[in-house]
């Protein structure tokens, strides 16, 4: 994928809300069909966090958060939740999310979302 200005700004938003060590483990594949695919999903997914307007980051996190919570993508959940530190996400506002989640998108996602959020605190509350 040739190198845009728009791959450049969700390369670097990627990065400021995931954090080097994630991004680089992702990207550090040579085959360029991988490679291919990481611009891909780079631009698509981070170049919506980069469009400005009315959402902060905040907001797109807490919106990625409910939306991973309710399709059940809860590697991805796990991921974004990860990054509360760098969005400026709470977790008081994580839990709440998941009550809206329940109410809305269904009981079962959200206690699916729950688990994973409990051993994601408990990880990183060891450490």
């Amino acid at each position: 994928m040739e190198e845009t200005e728009q791959l450049r700004a969700a390369r670097a938003m990627r990065r400021a809300m995931l954090g080097d060590e994630y991004v680089d483990s992702q990207t550090a594949e040579t085959d360029p069909v991988a490679q291919q695919f990481q611009d891909h999903i780079t631009t698509q997914a981070w170049g919506v966090w980069t469009r400005g307007g009315p959402l902060s980051p905040r907001d797109r996190s807490l919106l990625v958060l409910a939306m991973t919570a309710a399709l059940g993508r809860l590697e991805e959940f796990k991921l974004h939740a990860s990054a509360m530190p760098r969005t400026g996400v709470t977790d008081e506002e994580i839990d709440e999310l998941l009550f809206q989640v329940a109410a809305y998108c269904g009981a079962p996602a959200a206690i699916s979302a729950r688990r994973v959020l409990k051993a994601y605190r408990a990880e990183r509350d060891k450490g």
